[in-house]
């Protein structure tokens, strides 16, 4: 069974932290495990006081739903199958961009949340991320 350890989200988090720079963007990352459980964090310097929270959010968004956060916002609106999903938790989830699964071994392990820039800047850092594992 293949699990997200803490040396892999190191990497992970490295990685991410490395495109944000590349790409100007500071940004917060969060990195959660399958049970959405904080395994790793960084916020850089420069980035928005609200990201820390976002970027956390959106990893519990993209850990439990198993899929991109920016692809859930169409699934979220009214008809859609998931209308509603984003007030139905007592902790927010998120539907814009930057949230992504980690898989190891094509399982989902776990996510990284990114938050700083704008959803595409955060979706490129997330996937740079998520890219390591």
């Amino acid at each position: 069974m293949a699990r997200l350890t803490a040396e892999l989200a190191q990497k992970i988090l490295v990685a991410a932290a490395e495109k944000a720079t590349e790409i100007g963007s500071p940004s917060s990352i969060s990195i959660l495990d399958s049970g959405r459980e904080p395994v790793a964090f960084l916020r850089q310097d420069g980035a928005l006081l609200a990201s820390p929270e976002i970027s956390s959010n959106k990893a519990y968004t993209s850990a439990s739903m198993k899929m991109p956060t920016g692809d859930l916002n169409e699934l979220v609106q009214p008809g859609g199958p998931f209308f509603g999903l984003q007030t139905a938790q007592a902790r927010p989830f998120v539907t814009f961009a930057g949230g992504v699964p980690i898989l190891v071994d094509g399982e989902v392990v776990g996510a990284i949340g990114v938050a700083g820039g704008t959803g595409e800047q955060d979706e490129e850092v997330a996937k740079a991320g998520a890219a390591v594992a």
